[in-house]
């Protein structure tokens, strides 16, 4: 009946339910719009046949599972938008089919893997977004190829080797992102001509090059940022010519030379950071001429001279970060004129004089200020606060008397409005509760509590269940910390003040009770497991609408979280991460060696690793977890987490320990390079099973040097904690062997890990992917 459509626009509604496959049907529709729903489950495979399709935009739908390979069909396919999704999985390389692409934006997902090299077929491609997923892996030189491109944007993934150094060929790219990577090598060379460059951010990478040689004139440039990087060199007086500039930050690299005062040309200018670099000289006076100018950082440099009394002029100053350098003279009487001024730091300078009067309202509550004298805020018109000499705050003043004002009218309303629901509550729990004596008994909880936890519910099994309703609030949305492939999980309060995780299995689809027989694979398997590594389970409830289990609840949250925020994963140090692998291992060689019969956990992953306040691990989410009989094949459907699963699931669904070890072996990895290793996994499979890696190895990838996959946000590891390390990193690479049989077994990790002092290391920095199995690189 709809054969006839050529277009569908249903975008911006609030569409829920699947993508139905009978799609497909619509093979005359060249435009299918259905961007900003709330679908569930993946795009169907069937979407393959709507061969008419020239525009295809799915971006902010709830989307989930993986990319149909069948996608590689659309082969008059000219935009193609999945962003802002929960995609996961690879990149399908059909996409390298759609030779008439001109936009491909898969940003904001969960995209796994390496950018498959077909996407260099694409030569009339000219926006490629990819930001905010989990790439890994180099960036394949087939990218070259695409001298169309107008943007290129590859930020805040875990990408590694060169950028691709023709990226700017064509001469027409305008926006270049690359940031929050692990990137090496040279700035490309095509961007010193590359006029047309509007945005171009390369921060927290690991390049070098030379600021002054590498970049040319941009008169279009809005947006430079180069933070965080190796970069040397000295400013260039070019930058003055980049009219269009609003920000300039390259910060914390090590530029050398003084401040071109051509940079207050660059009048548009409102950021600029060049914070943590070697600059010299002085401030130059031209720097008053940026009118719009609202931050300036150049601490942590060596500049001299005195701070010109020309910067006065910067009546947008917002923030003036000046510390850390050689300045003198005395503290400018012209801050008085920037009235914007929120923070000023001015130390660790030869500064002299007084702090100039202009300061009014009230001063910080704190101990400094309570016990200063008079003279210390002589001068100033206009400030009041809660010290001796000082007027109090009128504001303060009248916000307390209207506070104990509005405090009466409030109660005065509240409390027969409270009276009158409780008085409906009453009468409504009382009704209720002779109903509920009429039921039938089927609806009755069946629930197991154990150590006396929950003792009330020993004797009620009905109250278990209240309570965990009440203290989740119905299992509202906000004490949801977690949603994993069988359940959601909340954090929950209850009434002694104990906090508990309350994990709830997803109902199914049709309307019925949740996934019985993951909910009787973890209660199964962890009444019957007592280990520290393992989350405590409490208690269960198989309720007719919710199946709940209970547990302890750990501080840490999940191993995937801590490495996924920076700050926390700063504070994880190699210690830390160290202890979780050893942890990690003691967990999964009980499961398979001191359970009878064995148990496989079919779903290690970072995500299932959770830390407690101590960064003790425990292995968790036991919902796929399966005995091994040995009077059974051990045949099962396919569990796990893409890319954490064993290759030989690929083609063959027989369960065995081996699986597990696979699965170590990547999260161990995962842990010490704070992100997943991607593309790295099959380069360690296939070193240790050919086991012929030498130290003159031609294969650029054994020539890799070992520092550069750990993670960067920490220093690197240094003696004994540098040995463990490495031979942490030994061990998972053994447990990646591609023949199941040729991997150790977990009992025999973990009594390695337990029992063994690695020998120390010669020159930790300069050891290659290629040495891990050379003893050479090693001291006895």
């Amino acid at each position: 009946m709809l054969g006839s459509l050529e277009m569908i626009n249903l975008s911006n509604n609030s569409l829920s339910g699947e993508i139905p496959a009978s799609i497909g049907n619509l093979t005359k529709v060249n435009s299918l719009y259905l961007s900003v729903n709330n679908f569930h489950g993946s795009i169907p495979q069937e979407i393959g046949k709507m061969r008419s399709l020239i525009d295809l935009e799915l971006a902010n739908a709830n989307l989930s599972g993986l990319i149909p390979a069948s996608i590689g069909n659309l082969k008059n396919l000219s935009y193609l938008y999945l962003h802002s999704n929960a995609l996961s999985g690879f990149i399908p390389s059909g996409i390298g089919n759609l030779t008439n692409l001109i936009e491909l934006f898969l940003q904001c997902n969960k995209l796994q893997g390496s950018i498959p090299w077909e996407l260099g077929k694409l030569e009339s491609l000219h926006q490629l977004i990819l930001f905010n997923n989990s790439l890994s892996g180099f960036i394949p030189e087939e990218m070259n190829n695409l001298t169309s491109l107008v943007a290129f944007e590859v930020s805040e993934n875990y990408l590694i080797g060169h950028l691709p150094q023709q990226v700017c060929l064509g001469g027409v790219l305008e926006s270049f992102t690359a940031h929050d990577n692990y990137f090496t090598g040279p700035i490309p060379k095509s961007l010193k001509n590359c006029t047309g460059l509007y945005r171009v951010r390369l921060e927290h990478n690991q390049l070098i090059g030379n600021v002054s040689e590498d970049f040319g004139i941009y008169p279009n440039l809005d947006y430079l940022d180069l933070s965080g990087n190796k970069l040397i060199g000295e400013l260039s007086s070019k930058w003055g010519q980049c009219h269009n500039l609003t920000n300039l930050r390259i910060s914390n690299n090590n530029l050398s030379g003084e401040l071109p005062s051509e940079l207050g040309k660059a009048t548009q200018l409102r950021v600029c950071d060049l914070s943590l670099n070697h600059l010299t000289g002085g401030i130059p006076k031209a720097l008053g001429e940026l009118k719009l100018l609202f931050k300036l950082m150049l601490n942590d440099n060596h500049l001299s001279g005195s701070i010109p009394p020309e910067m006065g002029m910067l009546s947008s100053l917002v923030n003036l970060n000046l510390a850390a350098n050689n300045l003198n003279g005395s503290i400018p009487i012209w801050l008085r004129q920037c009235e914007s001024l929120l923070e000023l730091n001015l130390s660790v300078n030869r500064l002299s004089g007084g702090i100039p009067s202009e300061l009014e309202g009230p001063i910080p509550d704190n101990k400094a200020f309570r016990e200063a004298s008079f003279e210390a805020f002589r001068n100033n018109k206009g400030l009041c606060g809660n010290i001796t000499s000082l007027e109090v705050c009128s504001s303060k003043l009248s916000s307390n008397v209207d506070r104990k004002k509005n405090s009466k009218i409030v109660i005065a309303t509240l409390i027969p409005i409270f009276f009158t629901l409780l008085l409906v509550f009453v009468v409504f729990w009382i009704l209720s509760s002779s109903k509920r004596r009429e039921r039938n008994t089927e609806n009755t909880p069946r629930v197991v509590a154990s150590d006396n936890l929950f003792s009330v519910c020993n004797y009620d099994g009905k109250m278990m269940y209240k309570i965990i309703v009440e203290a989740t609030e119905e299992f509202d949305s906000k004490y949801c910390i977690g949603v994993g492939g069988h359940g959601s999980v909340y954090k929950a309060q209850l009434s002694d003040g104990q906090i508990v995780a309350v994990k709830k299995l997803h109902p199914l689809p049709e309307g019925g009770v949740g996934d019985q027989k993951a909910f009787n694979s973890e209660i199964w398997a962890l009444t019957e497991i007592r280990h520290r590594n393992i989350l405590k389970l409490h208690g269960f409830c198989s309720y007719p609408q919710h199946l709940v289990l209970v547990y302890e609840f750990l501080e840490g949250g999940s191993l995937e979280k801590i490495l996924r925020i920076n700050e926390q994963a700063m504070e994880f140090d190699w210690i830390k991460r160290v202890n979780v692998v050893k942890g990690m291992a003691n967990a999964v060689a009980y499961m398979h060696h001191d359970c009878s019969p064995p148990i496989v956990h079919r779903d290690i992953s970072s995500k299932n690793i959770l830390l407690d306040s101590d960064y003790e691990a425990h292995v968790a989410d036991f919902g796929a977890a399966r005995l091994l009989k040995p009077d059974s094949s051990n045949w099962t459907s396919f569990k796990g987490t893409f890319g954490y699963t064993a290759p030989e699931l690929a083609y063959t669904m027989q369960v065995n320990e081996k699986c597990d070890v696979f699965s170590f072996g990547v999260v161990t990895l995962e842990t010490l390079m704070g992100r997943h290793p991607g593309d790295i996994i099959s380069f360690l499979s296939s070193s240790v099973s050919s086991l012929t890696p030498s130290c003159s190895s031609s294969a650029p990838f054994n020539q890799l040097l070992l520092k550069a996959l750990l993670d960067q946000r920490l220093p690197s590891p240094r003696e004994q904690i540098a040995a463990e390390v490495v031979f942490v990193v030994k061990l998972a690479s053994l447990c990646l062997h591609a023949t199941p049989q040729s991997r150790p077994s977990m009992q025999q990790v973990s009594q390695e890990l337990s029992t063994r002092n690695p020998p120390s290391v010669k020159q930790f920095h300069t050891i290659t992917i290629s040495q891990l199995f050379d003893s050479s690189c090693y001291t006895s």
